[in-house]
């Protein structure tokens, strides 16, 4: 509306100033277009060539607008589309990042279950060592009871 109201206003402009001056010379009402001078002539405005041209102004305006809303749109579904590749990275990094994770905590449980393992097997083959060596102590005792009995 504000944009009609200026275009309006331009085309009000673009009037002949000589009209101007014919009503500044003759104030009463003139129903005839076309007035002649000594040395001039008034010629009418052409009704249908002004609003021709009015509204190819109008037109190239409204081409302008629909022009620059589409860049806008445009920039903004660009936007949009590197928010969600932004967007996605952060997702895929977070996976990545917790399946890394899972899989150093599986090879930590697995390691200290090894070595737990070998833990136990260490003191189990000890303590058969202790029970061998007891063994042999019992029997050396008891052999050393029968040869002094």
């Amino acid at each position: 509306m504000a944009k009609t109201a200026i275009a309006y206003k331009e085309k009000m402009k673009e009037l002949s100033v000589l009209s101007l001056i014919c009503s500044c010379f003759y104030p009463e009402t003139r129903n005839k277009l076309l007035c002649e001078f000594e040395d001039m002539e008034v010629k009418p405005i052409n009704k249908r060539a002004s609003g021709q041209a009015f509204e190819k102004k109008l037109e190239a305006a409204e081409d302008r607008r629909k022009s620059q809303e589409a860049q806008v749109l445009k920039a903004l579904a660009e936007k949009r589309e590197h928010e969600r590749d932004v967007l996605f990275k952060a997702m895929e990094e977070n996976s990545n990042f917790s399946r890394m994770a899972e899989e150093k905590l599986a090879l930590k449980m697995e390691q200290i279950e090894e070595n737990r393992q070998a833990y136990l097997a260490a003191i189990m083959e000890r303590l058969q060592e202790k029970e061998k060596h007891a063994a042999i102590v019992r029997k050396n005792k008891e052999l050393r009871e029968e040869l002094t009995a």
